[in-house]
């Protein structure tokens, strides 16, 4: 599916470089839906186990990012350039949203949150890190903040069981971005003129609006149908099924798959 989407019309108008999303992380939902439900999911606890090794991982993270966004330049430019700002503008912009989210949802600031948002934001602003200025980045960042808060909040409410929002985070961050991408890309960012998005109001702009949306859908319908096909052929085929036994679950993973424990402790 990757290597359509790299060959279609919807990177031959945005350079091939730069032509890339998040957005099929949204088929973990197939994965969340087939498996089903934790044992104990909404009625035991199941917080972070370590909150600063949370902040630490996604602060990791941030920092790699500007290699995937920055790096996808091969060179030291004004692309380059733009490319670092806009993402991590667009990333802070999301965590600042996310935890404002989170405090007037719940009544609490969440660090957590704050961290789950950069995420958001280094997903969102991905496919349009070669394209966008600050100003498209600060709408990028806000946008996938407030989608993605809205959408592990629907999932929370439907009780499906995506332990680690990969769905409401990647999936849906990565289809904001993607669809944002077409709206906002700015034929200034290139000295060919390349990137005019849906904002300037010509017929280009509007085409490839349309290119990023119909790719956006076109992405999510094959590789979450496909995924729901295979992930189904395997639960059939699989002895007992792919779910471990609830006796397996209970104990924990890391002791029944792999015999080993996080902490000697336990």
């Amino acid at each position: 599916m990757g290597r359509w989407i790299h060959r279609s019309q919807l990177c031959t108008r945005l350079r091939r470089r730069y032509c890339r999303t998040h957005i099929l992380r949204i088929l973990c939902m197939a994965g969340a839906l087939i498996l089903g439900r934790r044992l104990g999911y909404g009625k035991v606890p199941m917080e972070p186990h370590n909150v600063p090794m949370v902040v630490l991982g996604a602060s990791i993270l941030w920092f790699g990012w500007f290699g995937f966004n920055a790096g996808s330049q091969v060179m030291v430019d004004g692309v380059t350039v733009s490319a670092w700002v806009v993402t991590n503008l667009a990333t802070g912009v999301s965590a600042v949203t996310w935890l404002l989210m989170s405090w007037a949802h719940t009544g609490k600031p969440s660090i957590v949150g704050a961290a789950t948002g950069a995420v958001a934001g280094l997903v969102a602003i991905t496919p349009a890190s070669g394209w966008v200025g600050p100003m498209a980045a600060i709408i990028i960042g806000t946008a996938a903040g407030t989608i993605c808060y809205a959408s592990v909040a629907f999932k929370n409410a439907r009780k499906w069981d995506d332990a680690l929002d990969v769905w409401g985070v990647h999936g849906m961050g990565g289809l904001t971005g993607a669809i944002l991408t077409g709206t906002l890309a700015s034929p200034h960012i290139w000295d060919t003129g390349d990137g005019i998005g849906a904002w300037t109001g010509t017929p280009e702009g509007m085409e490839q609006q349309g290119i990023s949306i119909l790719g956006a859908i076109i992405s999510v319908a094959y590789a979450f149908s496909v995924t729901l096909v295979i992930l189904k052929v395997m639960d059939l085929v699989w002895p007992g099924g792919i779910r471990v036994t609830p006796k397996e679950e209970e104990i924990g993973l890391d002791l029944a798959q792999h015999g080993e424990r996080a902490y000697v402790n336990e």
